[in-house]
């Protein structure tokens, strides 16, 4: 296992499928695999990386060394007869009038090596296509991205959009990008605030231990 988390930091993939064989021909579950070594191993690189003390590269590296052990690991879980448990499914897009992509993507990145579903709907995407699409995959988060001034404020414009829509309260709303900070979050009333793709794993995942908590 820790050959393979260690794989994964390195960004290495042709290791890091290597060694997902060798747990697969050992006995070792793919899901026990994946969740014990792909994912710490991608929460690891996330974590230095909010740190500064990895960088853009060397997430892209770890990401193609966790899709190279993912692919190994998943037909075998289908094989078995199971899949890998998806932790929630998640919408994520950079609002109308801004083509940055980077951020963005980089928390695609990590959520769905973290085992989130996610829905990437690109950059300038139009507010009512946040809804819509929500409403698609019956999503339990949205992340909206903004890395300008200048469009930041469009953000409130899809935190009012779901309520007008009626789907706050199925929905957490994460924002994020340069500008946006936490006291932003909370006076257009999202349910949250990342200044990274690290911590909006994290967020995520309280999200749906609050929604799974009060499910019981």
């Amino acid at each position: 296992m820790e050959e393979l988390r260690q794989a994964i930091i390195d960004g290495l993939p042709d290791h890091a499928a290597q060694v997902a064989r060798r747990a697969v021909e050992q006995g070792i579950e793919p899901a026990q695999a994946l969740d014990q070594a792909c994912v710490p191993g991608m929460d690891y690189v996330g974590q230095r990386f909010g740190c500064h003390e990895m960088y853009l590269p060397d997430v892209m590296a770890a990401s193609e060394a966790m899709k190279a052990a993912v692919a190994v690991l998943e037909p075998e879980m289908r094989r078995r007869g199971s899949e890998r448990k998806t932790r929630g499914t998640v919408v994520l897009g950079t609002v109308k009038g801004d083509i940055h992509e980077i951020g963005k993507s980089l928390v695609a990145i990590m959520l769905s090596a973290a085992g989130f579903q996610v829905h990437d709907l690109g950059v300038s995407v139009a507010t009512e296509a946040f809804a819509a699409k929500i409403r698609e995959v019956d999503a339990d988060i949205v992340g909206v991205s903004a890395l300008l001034t200048t469009t930041m404020t469009v953000q409130r414009n899809v935190v009012e959009s779901l309520d007008r829509e009626g789907l706050r309260p199925r929905v957490k709303i994460m924002v994020g990008g340069a500008p946006v900070t936490r006291r932003w979050a909370d006076e257009i009333g999202a349910d949250g605030y990342a200044k990274n793709a690290s911590e909006a794993v994290t967020l995520a995942r309280d999200f749906m231990a609050a929604k799974l908590g009060a499910c019981r």
